[in-house]
């Protein structure tokens, strides 16, 4: 049986909708991970996956600039990241009209440093880990009205020691798939395909996420796989992709419990899939 390549048991510095921290082991269970020297994840998001599994290189691709911009930042002078952010965690901070005035800020700050720590602060201070932009670019999550927001120094140092052996880029997950090679073991996270077809919940960043797009990821899988690059994909279980993962080598479904109310209490268990693409 292969290794396993799940070491920690980190959680992200920022809440992230659709974070991948409670399936790692069903992840690690279908995961080709065994003499491979890099993890590539072209839909990165919170990080849980490359946090917790241990290889000698990362490449982290996602199309939120600013998701990017925090984690290169973050990697730059972790502690210097940490001094500057732990400023904005304050009693006074945790208010709306706080919050809102803060939000402003962000959505006019160009200096990398003051916006990836403005970044982290709404995170944690806004609705039910959403990442969220408006039509012009301008991020429009509303205040979460948390009790105490967590700050995250402990996930915060892991996650700067951690950047260190990683590349993040910007970009669709095409850019991360042409850097791919033998060496590499792909991961992809991609907005999930709605449960209600009549939904939209494929929205990522302010770019929607669609059923061609589904398709064209499982191409580019199906690429990188002629090349001999092994490619791992996640998402709802659903008669979508359940036909859309059919050429898959081999998947995996399971039913995970997830939070469908705004404040968490009301939770219902879905299906889902992991669908490997073998090198």
């Amino acid at each position: 049986m292969p290794k396993s390549c799940l070491s920690n048991d980190m959680r992200s510095p920022l809440k992230w909708a659709g974070g991948k921290k409670r399936i790692l082991q069903q992840i690690d269970k279908i995961l080709p991970s065994a003499g491979k020297k890099r993890l590539v994840e072209p839909f990165v998001g919170g990080g849980s996956v490359f946090l917790n599994f241990d290889f000698d290189e990362y490449l982290l691709c996602d199309s939120n600039q600013d998701l990017i911009a925090f984690y290169n930042v973050v990697k730059a002078d972790c502690d210097l990241f940490i001094k500057e952010a732990r400023k904005l965690f304050t009693d006074k901070n945790n208010q709306a009209e706080r919050y809102y005035l803060l939000r402003d800020k962000f959505n006019r700050c160009k200096t990398p440093l003051k916006r990836a720590a403005l970044f982290l602060y709404l995170n944690r201070h806004g609705y039910n880990g959403l990442c969220r932009y408006n039509q012009k670019g301008g991020y429009n999550v509303p205040f979460g009205r948390f009790k105490k927001p967590y700050f995250p120094e402990a996930e915060l140092l892991f996650l700067g020691e951690r950047a260190q052996r990683a590349t993040f880029i910007v970009g669709d997950f095409n850019r991360a798939f042409e850097q791919t090679t033998k060496m590499d073991v792909v991961y992809c996270d991609p907005p999930y395909s709605p449960i209600n077809r009549t939904a939209n919940f494929t929205t990522y960043s302010g770019i929607s996420f669609l059923d061609d797009d589904q398709n064209r990821l499982v191409s580019a899988a199906q690429e990188a796989q002629s090349r001999g690059v092994a490619t791992l994909i996640s998402n709802h279980f659903v008669p979508f992709t359940k036909a859309l993962y059919a050429s898959a080598d081999k998947t995996l479904t399971f039913s995970v419990q997830r939070s469908i109310s705004q404040n968490g209490s009301n939770r219902q268990r879905v299906k889902e899939v992991l669908a490997l693409y073998r090198a």
